[in-house]
């Protein structure tokens, strides 16, 4: 089926359109992460991610309108072409998806790992690679997560918290066309990450480009799927829904460094 999709389309038409659904697709997932750190404080956008006795990091914005602008494109990408697959996509049995998710988390232990060790964290190190050795064997392929009930919890590491680590700044804020949040700390750690993922490396499954962008899409809708409408809630409840996700993201990238 992927292939006759690839082979209809041509190169450039079907990579641009693939990417459409996979960058938009970051959009709830920082929606659920704000909603599940502070609930339902909505009514002050500015501050409602802070405690009264937390200090807020200082945010740099200076790109803002253009950032509003790319806010208002991904949001309409999400509304109107990746959020009615993922609908779709839900005839899929609930267990089958979560099955699918705990898979695509086992194919990215390699960036934890790795980046737990860059940062000297070696328990962690370890427990991520305890979990990939127990749910690639008795959790088949990571279909299910055994290692969990062990006591092995995953640890989430990326190439940006590692930045952080050792000192570095997250830089201005940034939306980025199709792909949602970053920041330049997080930007430049996406791009490294991406040849320590065993799907986008050229060191280990050496996929085609075209096979490496249909697995991440895949990924993304399986995981909005099953998402309970988060970023739809923001959108109906918050005063100024590009202020709460960019607060949510810097909180959220903040709280990764520290942690």
């Amino acid at each position: 089926m992927s292939g006759f999709l690839f082979s209809s389309l041509s190169r450039p038409v079907s990579i641009v359109l693939i990417l459409l659904m996979l960058g938009v697709s970051v959009l709830p997932a920082f929606a659920q992460e704000a909603a599940s750190l502070n609930g339902s404080a909505l009514d002050s956008d500015e501050d409602f991610l802070w405690d009264d006795e937390e200090e807020a990091p200082v945010v740099s914005d200076p790109l803002e309108p253009f950032n509003r602008g790319m806010f208002w494109v991904n949001d309409k990408l999400y509304f109107y072409l990746l959020k009615p697959v993922a609908r779709v996509y839900r005839v899929v049995p609930e267990p089958a998806r979560n099955s699918v998710n705990r898979a695509f988390s086992n194919l990215g232990t390699p960036v934890r790992f790795l980046n737990a060790t860059l940062q000297f964290k070696f328990k962690e190190a370890g427990t991520e690679l305890g979990r990939f050795v127990v749910n690639s064997t008795v959790g088949i392929l990571g279909l299910f997560d055994p290692a969990r009930k062990m006591g092995l919890k995953k640890h989430d590491e990326d190439f940006g918290q590692t930045l952080g680590h050792y000192g570095a700044g997250p830089g201005f804020y940034l939306v980025l066309p199709l792909f949602g949040p970053s920041s330049l700390r997080d930007g430049v750690g996406r791009v490294a990450d991406t040849f320590v993922d065993p799907i986008s490396s050229p060191y280990y499954l050496k996929l085609k480009q075209e096979e490496q962008i249909g697995l991440k899409v895949y990924d993304r809708v399986n995981a909005l799927s099953l998402d309970k409408d988060s970023y739809e809630g923001i959108k109906r409840d918050a005063l100024d829904p590009y202020l709460f996700v960019r607060n949510a993201y810097l909180q959220h990238r903040a709280a990764k460094v520290e942690e």
